[in-house]
């Protein structure tokens, strides 16, 4: 059994054929999913779609490329949050890359949802990109206030960030990307997350691995990550699902297995 911890099953590209999509994934072993909230138009749809499919989980949070345009309270996430099937909070976080939104709003935008996330004692699942001090300044914050339960999601950062995370029990979370040619960085910084830390991804519909590159990714790619990452960590594939399977449950621990 294995768990896509993070895809976004409302995107346009999965409309015509969503129920395909679903028993594929079904096919490959991925028995449970979390579709991602990045704004406020899309919870409805995700949280509609969580409440009908019982191995179907969401989120509520806005992604960093929207933190300006589309600015939430502590209180709006809090009263989410609270929502049955709604098991993280995010995604969230700072992307410099883009810079898509003013740097301040994000920034501010990460705190708030941290401390909805520390409100409901929910996890927190975190997007950055070219922002690793950043990122590193406010979780530190966030630790000295209480701390958080946090996901690094589609990690591709640096192997400083995965040491910080992997000594402050942060989970990180593999997606297609660490498949890629150019990933030899990537692929160091998985070497030394512990397995107990360690989650699988498709990001869906973005980033399918190799030798999935140009298809439209999907949650049955799932499986092709997680053998990669299997090999990489010397593990069998078998193992690594229930590793990352369990520490899916544990982390999300408002998700309940049916």
């Amino acid at each position: 059994m294995l768990v896509d911890s993070h895809c976004h099953l409302d995107d346009e590209r999965f409309k015509d054929d969503l129920p395909d999509v679903l028993k594929r994934a079904g096919e490959a072993g991925i028995d449970y999913m979390q579709t991602i909230c990045t704004q406020k138009a899309d919870f409805p749809v995700i949280h509609k779609m969580a409440l009908e499919h019982s191995n179907i989980f969401c989120s509520y949070g806005i992604h960093p490329h929207h933190a300006d345009t589309d600015m939430v309270s502590e209180e709006e996430i809090i009263a989410h949050g609270k929502l049955d099937k709604v098991i993280g909070i995010g995604e969230t976080g700072l992307d410099y890359y883009y810079d898509n939104s003013d740097r301040k709003a994000q920034q501010e935008s990460f705190r708030r949802h941290l401390r909805a996330a520390r409100t409901l004692d929910l996890p927190v699942i975190i997007h950055t990109r070219d922002a690793d001090a950043d990122t590193i300044a406010i979780l530190d914050e966030a630790k000295r206030e209480g701390g958080n339960r946090l996901l690094l999601h589609c990690f591709s950062s640096t192997l400083e960030l995965a040491e910080y995370a992997v000594a402050n029990g942060i989970y990180l979370s593999a997606s297609g990307i660490v498949t890629f040619k150019t990933a030899d960085v990537l692929r160091e910084a998985f070497k030394i997350v512990p397995p107990e830390l360690l989650l699988v991804e498709t990001d869906a519909p973005y980033l399918a691995p190799v030798p999935l590159r140009g298809k439209r990714c999907e949650p049955a790619f799932t499986a092709t990550t997680a053998a990669f990452v299997a090999d990489l960590k010397g593990m069998s594939l078998e193992d690594l699902a229930a590793v990352t399977t369990r520490n899916f449950f544990h982390l999300f621990s408002k998700a309940k297995q049916v």
